[in-house]
């Protein structure tokens, strides 16, 4: 072979080894992203996905649409048969349910593959629904904050709310002036009265609103001093609630009692909670410091707010002033 041709057959060898290495797949360098109602999107509305940008020049794209779980990002995603456009409407089937888009780009040496994020969760068209009732937490103590949990809903874009104030037996609720956010502080005039919140959805379509359950009638905590004073007469006797604290269904409380007659002290307690026929105990003491303990009934088993009440009578019938601890069941 002459020196000419084996030349020329190495320069043609080099330029195939350069050709295939140059040669590739496209590869994505910036993800495609969803385009429309992403965010909240119902039934009827039209997604469309961008091709994102790629090296090696692609010359054609290809799509397929997947139908993914409500929760996390692209979870448990199943393609959308048919569903291979660029731009794809959302369908009945998809209630309750994410969405998102592959794209396939390909040249003359192949195909690479990049998908979406994925949208929101698709929901019916038509006002929210709601699918658990809004609940309150927090303690209705005068000083004391409650917060207003949303409950669960479908077709929610955005969430206000209302509080109320009603009567002592839950009627007669009236909007609070100016208590719209998501917690409000209990003040002094809401005592003896029960709260409720008032959770208000709204989407495009329009709103929907549901209310929490109402709380127990708040109360005022106040840091007491006892002092004894000596008087002509018989004089109610003098009671203090030290603590109540909860292991399950049951109830532990320390209180301390005495009368100005050193005689026995009967002490009167009774279990409270919204809705619920109140149930009562008798304790008979003496002077001093006591401890006492009882299982909550099945009716004041429910989650919610239970309210214990204690008063104490002489042997005349002279009546302590009433004092209260309240405690949550979960």
């Amino acid at each position: 072979m002459s020196a000419v041709l084996v030349a020329m057959t190495i320069a043609a060898s080099a330029a195939t080894i350069a050709s295939a290495q140059t040669a590739a797949a496209p590869t994505q360098t910036a993800s495609p992203t969803l385009q429309g109602q992403v965010a909240n999107p119902f039934v009827g509305d039209k997604l469309t996905t961008t091709n994102g940008s790629w090296t090696g020049s692609p010359t054609k794209y290809t799509y397929q649409w997947d139908r993914c779980d409500p929760t996390g990002d692209r979870q448990n995603c199943v393609p959308i048969p048919g569903a291979t456009a660029q731009s794809y409407t959302a369908a009945t089937a998809d209630i309750n349910h994410t969405l998102h888009a592959n794209v396939f780009a390909t040249n003359a040496d192949g195909s690479g593959k990049a998908d979406t994020k994925a949208s929101g969760v698709v929901a019916a068209r038509g006002t929210p629904k709601n699918t658990a009732r809004p609940t309150i937490t927090g303690v209705p103590v005068v000083g004391n904050t409650l917060t207003a949990e949303n409950g669960t809903w479908t077709g929610a874009v955005t969430i206000s709310y209302q509080w109320q104030l009603c009567d002592v037996n839950g009627n007669n609720c009236a909007d609070i002036a100016g208590a719209t956010g998501k917690t409000y502080g209990v003040r002094s005039t809401d005592t003896g009265h029960e709260i409720l919140v008032l959770v208000k959805a709204s989407n495009r379509f329009g709103s929907t609103t549901a209310s929490s359950d109402r709380t127990v009638p708040a109360t005022v905590t106040v840091q007491t001093t006892t002092t004894v004073v000596t008087v002509p007469g018989n004089q109610p006797p003098t009671l203090t609630f030290i603590s109540l604290r909860r292991v399950g269904y049951k109830l532990y409380a320390r209180f301390r009692t005495c009368d100005d007659s050193g005689g026995r002290v009967s002490v009167t307690e009774r279990d409270n909670k919204a809705r619920a026929l109140a149930y009562t105990r008798h304790f008979a003491v003496s002077c001093g410091t006591y401890a006492r303990s009882w299982t909550l009934i099945r009716r004041f088993r429910s989650p919610g707010r239970v309210v214990v009440t204690l008063r104490a009578s002489d042997a005349s019938g002279k009546l302590s002033r009433l004092v209260s601890r309240s405690i949550t069941v979960r």
